[in-house]
């Protein structure tokens, strides 16, 4: 659901999204189960993120007669996700749609200043003819989903959105101010951002809590 605050932002309100991420919350989830969990949210956040994915009518044959059937038309998607936390999302959303291509942006976060420095880029070379959906678990400081989306930008993507499992409303508000063109959609808009810059109250890092790093 939309929020009128956030006129960029869409909440996925479905009781499976809150209970799966209710149980990432929990800190004694394992990595195991913190990355199944992660997976199965992105496949019911995908949904909505590609709900006015573009169809065609066609012409078939069921086994019982002819009839006129809706297919996807268009340029593939390409799914973007930020490193190393994207990845995460990432799996679930391939699963909904296998044929689409994938782009990888490099970002780590600046401990003083919490800036995105980028270290690694790659994308298809016709960002322009496809929808980009870049994939990051928190949308916290908004730095790094403003990085991304702006050198997408750069190479060519005139139409994208962003998938995250988290929102602070500080990231929120930065994104729509540096590209009110993207549209973000999240399991849950939490209260805040502490003193570090984490989401509160959040799930702590997901890099780390998905591959056992701390």
């Amino acid at each position: 659901m939309p929020t009128a605050e956030f006129p960029t932002l869409t909440i996925v309100d479905h009781p499976l999204v809150a209970h799966k991420l209710s149980l990432m919350r929990v800190s004694t989830t394992s990595s195991k189960g913190f990355r199944e969990l992660l997976r199965e949210i992105s496949l019911l956040l995908g949904y909505e993120v590609l709900r006015d994915l573009p169809t065609e009518l066609r012409a078939i044959e069921t086994p019982v007669g002819p009839t006129q059937a809706p297919f996807l038309v268009g340029k593939k998607l390409v799914f973007v996700p930020i490193l190393r936390a994207g990845l995460g999302l990432l799996d679930g959303l391939l699963e909904l749609v296998p044929s689409a291509r994938v782009g990888h942006v490099g970002l780590y976060r600046d401990p003083d200043t919490l800036g995105a420095i980028e270290y690694y880029l790659k994308t298809p070379e016709d960002l322009s003819e496809r929808l980009a959906i870049v994939c990051d678990p928190m949308l916290a400081t908004g730095n790094s989903a403003i990085a991304a989306v702006s050198r997408l930008k750069e190479q060519g993507a005139r139409e994208i959105k962003l998938v995250c499992l988290l929102a602070a409303p500080e990231g929120v508000r930065a994104l729509a101010a540096a590209h009110p063109d993207v549209s973000v959609f999240t399991a849950s808009l939490d209260s805040h951002l502490n003193e570090h810059g984490y989401i509160v109250p959040g799930l702590g890092d997901a890099g780390d809590r998905m591959f056992g790093t701390k």
